[in-house]
C-alpha cells in the first residue's frame, strides 16, 4: 500500500492507473476504522481494480462544541487496517494541505442538507461537501463509495457529484451492524457499557417501525411517536429527531404506500448517534 500526503503524487498514481486501463475507487474516511468503513473499501474491490482511502478528520464539518479535538484518532492501526483489507493507496493530508491559509471557497447543496442533520448541525453539509470536492480533485477516482448509516450525507454527495458535472461514480454500502444490530460508528468507542447496552433502541425504534410498515396500519406521525417513545423509555437516551422522509427528496411523507427512509438521531448519555432503514409497504 502506498501512502500519500499531498496531492500530485496520489493524482499521479491514480492518472497512472487509468492510463493502464484500471478503474480507482475512493473510500473518504475520517479514521478509526471499523468493519463498516472496512465494507466500503471491499465493495470498492468489487466495483473498480483499484481502491484509495483517505484518512482525514476534517475540521470543517464539526460545529462548535462538537467533538472535534475528541474525535477517535488512530492513525497507525487504520493503516494497518486498511493494507490489511488490501487498499492499494492512502491518502492523509494534514490540515493545512486541505486548507492552505486564507482559503476562502466552500461548495454548498442547498435542498437535502436544509433539514434533519443540516439543521441540527449548522454548517456540517458545507464542511462536508467542500472536503468531498477537495478529495475528488486530489485523488481523481472513477467511484466514489459512501456507506448507508450517513443516509442524508450520501444523497447529498450524489445531488452534488450530479450538479457539478462531476466525472464519478457514486455507490452505497449497507450498514454494518453489531449482533445485537447497533449500526457501527467510530462514535461508539465513547459509550460506557451501560450506554453501549442502551443505545440498541435506535435499531429497535426503526425494526418497530419496519414492522408497523407492513402491518399496514400506521400513519407517519404515529409510527415516529412509537418510535421516539422506543428510545426514550431508556434512562440515557433522548431523541435529537425522528424523520420519515422520500429517500430521494428527503421531504417528509404524507403517508406509508412507497418507499419510506426512517432516519433517527439520538443522544445516548453525551454521545450522538445516527441510524436509518429503508421500508417499502408490503
Amino acid at each position: 500500500m502506498e501512502r500519500f500526503s499531498s496531492p500530485d503524487p496520489i493524482r499521479t498514481w491514480t492518472r497512472e492507473r487509468r492510463r493502464a486501463g484500471e478503474r480507482v475507487a475512493l473510500v473518504p474516511t475520517m479514521g478509526a476504522l471499523h468493519e463498516g468503513h472496512l465494507s466500503l473499501v471491499d465493495l470498492g474491490r468489487e466495483r473498480a481494480d483499484r481502491v484509495a482511502a483517505s484518512v482525514f478528520v476534517n475540521p470543517t464539518q464539526f460545529g462548535p462544541g462538537e467533538d472535534l479535538e475528541s474525535y477517535p484518532r488512530d492513525l497507525e492501526g487504520d493503516l494497518r487496517k486498511l493494507a490489511d483489507r488490501g487498499v492499494d493507496a492512502v491518502f492523509t493530508p494534514e490540515v493545512d494541505t486541505m486548507y492552505p491559509e486564507g482559503a476562502s471557497t466552500w461548495v454548498v447543496e442547498t435542498d437535502l442538507s436544509a433539514r434533519l442533520e443540516g439543521e441540527a448541525r449548522p454548517g456540517h453539509f458545507r464542511g462536508v461537501t467542500t472536503v468531498v470536492t477537495k478529495l475528488l480533485e486530489a485523488v481523481g477516482p472513477d467511484l466514489l463509495v459512501m456507506g448507508q448509516k450517513d443516509a442524508q450525507q450520501a444523497a447529498v454527495l450524489r445531488r452534488m457529484v450530479r450538479d457539478l458535472l462531476m466525472p464519478v461514480e457514486v455507490v452505497t454500502a449497507p450498514i454494518v451492524r453489531a449482533p445485537d444490530g447497533l449500526a457501527l460508528s467510530s462514535r461508539n468507542a465513547y459509550l460506557a457499557p451501560e450506554e453501549r447496552a442502551q443505545a440498541v433502541c435506535l435499531h429497535e425504534a426503526l425494526q418497530h417501525a419496519r414492522r408497523r410498515i407492513r402491518e399496514g396500519d400506521g400513519t407517519p406521525a404515529g409510527v415516529l411517536e412509537e418510535m421516539r417513545g422506543i428510545i426514550e423509555a431508556r434512562p440515557d437516551a433522548r431523541v435529537d429527531y425522528v424523520a420519515a422522509v422520500d429517500p430521494d427528496s428527503f421531504q417528509d411523507v404524507s403517508d406509508l404506500s412507497g418507499r419510506t427512509l426512517f432516519l433517527v438521531a439520538a443522544f445516548v448519555g453525551c454521545t450522538r448517534l445516527i441510524d436509518n432503514e429503508m421500508v417499502q409497504e408490503g
